[in-house]
């Protein structure tokens, strides 16, 4: 029977065993929040999968700043899919995109072939796709099993509109995931309008980057 579920994204090694410890049903690790989350370094995926018996997926983002990488930069997004799947990981994150704001679907279907059978989320690159629609399409067709969106907006709750859309639009066919500035003080809207799901928050709420075991469990309990 399927239920709301919640990913913690995890910036450190801490941030995933407070995930794990405080009720997450899986962890995305990253690297670099303030660059919004980069690919983590080898010794930090292997320290985190032998520690965590959930789930783990790992965002492959070589660098900040936009989501349109040239070949170079897809040869090094490859590299790092190959050595993650022989990890052990559970999944990988990651979005390209072309300079018009459409998405790449030849860069993004070599990694999900790649990746395969490890499922892909397609992350927050969505968040400023020129067409919503047909990015969407875009991305079913690509392989993808989830999109990560704040419905557009800075926020979940300023994106809740266009997320309910988004989700009917996919009409079951990907897992809409609504993620950015989800926070115990507002899960309870989006799960009022939203069908069911996995959450992502970082569950972080003060000015470091490891996560609030404290606001774990809050979200934990709304679901």
């Amino acid at each position: 029977m399927k239920k709301n579920q919640l990913e913690i994204a995890c910036f450190n090694y801490e941030s995933a065993i407070i995930a794990q410890e405080n009720g997450a049903d899986r962890i995305e690790l990253c690297e670099n929040m303030k660059l919004g989350g980069t690919t983590p370094n080898s010794i930090l995926v292997v320290k985190v999968r032998e520690s965590l018996n959930i789930k783990m997926h790992v965002i492959i983002r070589p660098r900040g700043g936009d989501f349109v990488y040239s070949d170079e930069e897809l040869v090094e997004m490859k590299q790092d899919i190959k050595q993650y799947k022989k990890l052990g990981v559970d999944g990988f994150v990651f979005g390209i995109l072309k300079d018009s704001g459409n998405i790449n679907k030849r860069q993004n279907r070599e990694l999900v072939h790649l990746a395969h059978p490890l499922p892909c989320t397609f992350h927050r690159a969505f968040d400023v796709v020129k067409d919503v629609e047909k990015s969407l399409e875009d991305i079913i067709d690509c392989g993808f099993k989830t999109i990560l969106t704040s419905g557009q907006a800075i926020n979940v709750e300023e994106g809740i509109l266009a997320l309910e859309r988004i989700q009917d639009l996919a009409k079951n066919r990907i897992e809409i995931m609504p993620g950015g500035g989800l926070r115990s003080s507002n899960i309870k809207l989006l799960q009022e309008r939203l069908d069911l799901t996995f959450y992502h928050s970082s569950a972080i709420t003060n000015n470091s980057e490891t996560a609030n075991p404290e606001e774990i469990k809050e979200l934990r309990n709304f679901l």
